[in-house]
């Protein structure tokens, strides 16, 4: 299958359109009408009916693999040019939330002081996201955090060749209001929690069915929803009474309001990870040796 003819069947899929695809893409409606019949005719088969446009069966199979083989191919070309390129004048970090500490300030001063000219940028993304964007090149490497059970690895989408390295454990807590009726407790078994009210912060905290998942048992129902990035935020909920969290100790600490409460069954801890692809010596290659250290 041509790469190209593949991509422009997703995003015609994607808009339900021709006109409005080739517009994205920069090509004319008669050009993609001519790559969809081409990788029709390579594949045997209808993959989109036209009016309106939609995939055919075969078509909605084809777009199961599509993302994955469009994604692994643009891997491909970023961990070659990687390799291929000169050093890079730029660090361009990728970090879930959490994952941004006063550690992480301090290995970037030193990075800046190594190469005083670097055009850096943090960027904070969603867990699930920052995997393909440091296989794509994206960004250079990124830090992301998760539940997990003591030294297991963080459960990351395979995206490519990428390296994990482990920077972080942190104890794990309940976040409660300061007038909760477990907030003077020393631990709390998550399951015993399954049937209070939750906060979900997809962004932030573990959501329903990681801990589910943590526990086997079902519950953890979202009382409320918070679709943000800022700590201090969410945890304005917490005391407000709107619902739980779970979260590291040391993201609670300090709070005003809010008590964390040790979680003492099952077994997890914060875990913070480094995730790259080959980095060629420079700025990225810098900091992953600081974090690693």
């Amino acid at each position: 299958m041509d790469p190209h003819q593949l991509r422009t069947f997703v995003t015609v899929a994607r808009l339900g359109s021709f006109s409005a695809a080739a517009g994205e893409l920069g090509y004319t409606q008669s050009a993609v009408s001519q790559q969809i019949a081409a990788l029709e005719a390579d594949l045997g088969t209808s993959l989109l009916v036209r009016r309106p446009v939609g995939p055919t069966e075969a078509g909605a199979r084809l777009l199961e693999h599509a993302g994955p083989l469009l994604l692994r191919l643009d891997a491909a070309r970023a961990d070659v040019a990687r390799l291929a390129g000169a050093p890079a004048a730029r660090l361009l970090l990728g970090a879930t939330p959490l994952a941004v500490d006063p550690a992480l300030g301090r290995a970037l001063a030193e990075v800046r002081r190594e190469y005083p000219r670097v055009d850096l940028a943090v960027r904070v993304v969603a867990q699930e996201a920052l995997p393909a964007l440091v296989a794509t090149g994206e960004v250079d490497l990124a830090l992301i955090d998760g539940l997990a059970a003591p030294s297991d690895p963080l459960p990351l989408p395979d995206v490519g060749p990428l390296s994990t390295v482990a920077v972080d454990e942190r104890p794990l807590a309940v976040a409660l209001p300061a007038g909760h009726p477990l907030a003077g407790h020393r631990g709390l078994a998550l399951a015993d929690l399954s049937a209070a009210r939750w906060l979900d912060a997809p962004d932030i905290a573990p959501g329903a069915a990681r801990l589910r998942a943590a526990t086997a048992v079902d519950g953890f129902r979202p009382a409320a929803r918070y679709l943000g990035t800022d700590v201090r935020g969410l945890l304005a909920l917490v005391a407000a009474g709107h619902g739980l969290v779970v979260l590291p100790d040391s993201a609670v600490a300090g709070a005003a309001g809010v008590v964390a409460v040790p979680v003492g069954e099952p077994r997890l801890v914060h875990r913070t990870e480094l995730v790259h692809g080959s980095l060629p010596e420079g700025p990225a290659a810098m900091l992953a040796r600081l974090l690693d250290g």
